[in-house]
């Protein structure tokens, strides 16, 4: 999800209330908000100072990823999950002692929010984003589950990304937003026994006979799906029994016949695949009312 255009904490709790709001539609409920914030530009520059100051005494104590990170990304170190590290991290200095006035008058707004619409959060002045270009609010949405190993594992995280587009060569426009693991969703909704819903059922599928054909199902297919009915048809130029057996094989509804004699008619054949009933009607029918012509037949 992304929503550009706004410097609003408000659009950074909208996007983390859509956030809950999908995992919870996807029966997720036992899900906990971490948020922090990185601050404006001159928070970083005054924090990775800081924060540079109080490793370096450890250097040769930190893991081998985290050395590389001191002086490339040093909020990176934070973000490490050697147990070495850890006991570092624990004592370092927190960036929320570094906040411009700016910068505390945003995440305080962002904290207000999230109080007044109900949505339970933890800051973790610890957590930091794996990307240089978040700035302010950032968030994780975790849950502790065993379908995901032990603990509590990130499905879903976020934050503010200002100077993201300018970067990347467009205009000056600031972003927020998240991006949701899929893989580990699915294994979350599986683990929990959340039941996923059945493929909207297809209720019409078009064979069309002769090249001839071709144009008029097209159309019948597009008139039936603005009329808010799953229809598809053949697209690999088989022919009438091969359509007639995908037609079966997807347990469409309906089957709408376009051949030569149709063509000529300005008629369509339309059959209930469950009762056998057909009939044929006026092209005309079907494309502006297809709710009456099966109303027939049903």
């Amino acid at each position: 999800m992304e929503a550009f255009g706004s410097d609003e904490p408000a659009l950074d709790v909208e996007v983390i209330a859509v956030g809950r709001d999908l995992l919870k539609h996807f029966g997720i409920d036992n899900v906990r908000l971490a948020v922090n914030t990185l601050g404006d530009q001159q928070t970083r520059d005054d924090y990775r100072k800081a924060l540079v100051d109080y490793l370096e005494p450890h250097y040769e104590e930190l893991s081998a990823d985290s050395k590389t990170r001191l002086y490339k990304n040093p909020l990176r170190v934070l973000d490490s999950k050697d147990e070495q590290d850890q006991k570092f991290v624990e004592g370092a200095p927190s960036i929320l002692d570094y906040l411009t006035p700016e910068a505390q008058a945003h995440f305080d707004e962002v904290q207000s929010l999230l109080k007044a619409l109900d949505i339970p959060f933890e800051i973790d002045p610890t957590m930091v984003r794996g990307l240089d270009y978040y700035n302010h609010t950032i968030f994780e949405f975790m849950v502790n589950s065993k379908a995901l190993g032990h603990g509590y594992t990130t499905i879903c995280a976020g934050g503010r990304y200002n100077g993201l587009v300018e970067e990347l060569g467009g205009p000056e426009m600031s972003g927020v937003g998240f991006g949701m693991g899929v893989e580990r969703l699915l294994l979350l909704m599986q683990g929990e026994g959340v039941e996923f819903p059945d493929q909207h059922p297809l209720d019409a599928y078009l064979v069309g006979i002769g090249e001839g054909a071709n144009a008029a199902t097209l159309k019948v297919v597009q008139a039936l799906r603005n009329q808010d009915f799953a229809a598809d048809r053949d697209y690999l130029a088989r022919k009438p029994k091969a359509q007639f057996k995908t037609a079966d094989k997807l347990n469409a509804k309906y089957t709408l016949t376009i051949g030569e004699e149709e063509l000529k008619t300005n008629t369509i054949h339309v059959k209930n695949m469950a009762s056998g009933n057909e009939v044929t009607v006026p092209m005309a029918d079907v494309l502006s009312g297809f709710a009456a012509v099966t109303a027939n037949i049903d």
